[in-house]
C-alpha cells in the first residue's frame, strides 16, 4: 500500500466574480454571475490529491466561524483526512476575492485570517503522521516559519517535499536546499530569480531553471501556463512538456491541480517526465471547469484523456539530457 500525503498549508472560501474583463485600477465593471467554492492553495492541493485517488491529510487552520464548518466539512467531503485542521477562536477563516474574466483569466486578492495562526507547534503535534507519510505538499499562504521548520521535519525524515513558491517572493537558500521538487509558476521564477516579470519564456526557461537549481532544490518544474512545463535536475536531466490544448474557462488554481498532479504520479513511481506530463493533464482538465476545488478531476477522467491524446499522436514530451549551460539560451 502507498504511504499517504500529507499537505500543509492554506484553506480559503473562494467568493468569485465573473466578468467579461480584469477590470483596470479604478474601474467598475458590472458583473455576469457570483459563486462561493471552498479553496485555499493547500486544501486545492489536498482536494487534487483525494480526487485522484490517493491518501491524504491536510494541516492548516480556518476560523471559528461558519466559513470554517464549512471548510472543514467540505475537505472531509473530499476525502481529506482533516483531523489536524484546527479552529483559531476569535479569527475569521481565510478568504479569497477573485475575478474571472470570460476566457479564463484572473486577478486575485487573498485575505489570510485564520491561515497566518498555523505555527510550528501545529506541526510538531502531527510528527507521528510525518513518520508514515510518503511526500509532503506546501506553499506559501502560511508563514514562513511554519515552511521553515516543515522542511526540517522533511529533511531528517527523508520525505521528499513539494514546495510551491506562491505567492511570489524571495526565499532563503538554506529553505530552498530542502525542498525536494520546486514547482514556481513564471512570476515566481521571475521574483526567486530577481528579474523583471515578463523576462520569462519557453526559450529561456532552461537558464533560469540553472538558475534556481543553484540555490538548492533537487528539481525544479517551471509551470508556464497554457505554453507547458519545463523539469530540470541538478545532474543536468532537462524535460519540455507542451501543455494540452483545451478549452479553458477559469485557471483558478491549475498550479494547485498540476502539484496534486505531480505528487501522486511520482508516489506511483512514474518517471519525472511521465510525472510531469501527468500533472500537465490534471492541469489541462481543470481550466475547463468553474472554480478551484471542484474543478479538480477524477483518476479516471485523466486517464481517459491522456489515452485520447496519445491515440492522436499529440503532446509528446521533447527530452533531453545534456548539462544545463545557464548562458547558453
Amino acid at each position: 500500500m502507498l504511504k499517504p500525503i500529507i499537505v500543509v498549508g492554506s484553506i480559503n472560501l473562494d467568493l468569485v466574480a465573473r466578468v467579461e474583463r480584469i477590470p483596470t485600477l479604478g474601474e467598475t465593471l458590472t458583473g455576469t454571475s457570483f459563486q462561493t467554492f471552498f479553496g485555499g492553495k493547500g486544501a486545492n492541493q489536498a482536494v487534487g490529491v483525494a480526487r485522484l485517488g490517493h491518501a491524504v491529510s491536510m494541516i492548516g487552520r480556518v476560523g471559528d466561524d461558519e466559513f470554517g464548518r464549512r471548510l472543514r466539512q467540505g475537505l472531509k467531503g473530499a476525502g481529506v483526512r482533516a483531523t489536524a485542521v484546527k479552529r483559531t477562536p476569535g479569527v475569521s477563516s481565510g478568504v479569497a476575492l477573485i475575478s474571472v474574466a470570460s476566457r479564463g483569466p484572473n486577478a486575485i486578492i487573498v485575505i489570510p485570517g485564520a491561515n497566518a495562526t498555523l505555527a510550528p507547534q501545529d506541526l510538531e503535534n502531527e510528527l507521528p503522521s510525518f513518520a508514515s507519510a510518503g511526500m509532503v505538499l506546501t506553499q506559501l499562504e502560511v508563514p514562513l516559519s511554519v515552511i521553515t521548520f516543515l522542511a526540517d521535519i522533511t529533511s531528517s525524515n527523508h520525505i521528499p517535499l513539494i514546495l510551491d513558491p506562491a505567492p511570489a517572493r524571495r526565499l532563503p537558500a538554506s529553505l530552498l536546499r530542502k525542498v525536494t521538487w520546486l514547482t514556481p509558476n513564471e512570476t515566481e521564477t521571475c521574483a526567486l530569480c530577481g528579474v523583471a516579470p515578463g523576462a520569462l519564456n519557453p526559450q529561456s526557461a532552461a537558464r533560469y531553471a540553472a538558475r534556481l537549481l543553484e540555490k538548492g532544490p533537487q528539481n525544479v518544474v517551471i509551470k508556464l501556463g497554457a505554453r507547458g512545463a519545463f523539469w530540470a535536475t541538478a545532474d543536468g536531466a532537462t524535460t519540455f512538456v507542451p501543455a494540452f490544448r483545451v478549452r479553458a474557462v477559469d485557471s483558478t488554481a491549475a498550479g494547485d491541480a498540476f502539484n496534486a498532479g505531480l505528487a501522486v504520479a511520482l508516489m506511483n513511481g512514474k518517471s519525472p517526465p511521465g510525472a510531469v506530463r501527468f500533472a500537465s493533464a490534471v492541469a489541462a482538465l481543470s481550466v475547463t471547469r468553474i472554480g478551484a476545488q471542484p474543478s479538480m478531476p477524477a483518476a479516471k477522467e485523466v486517464a481517459k484523456f491522456l489515452a485520447s491524446r496519445s491515440r492522436r499522436g499529440r503532446d509528446r514530451i521533447n527530452e533531453q539530457h545534456p548539462p544545463l549551460n545557464p548562458a547558453g539560451v
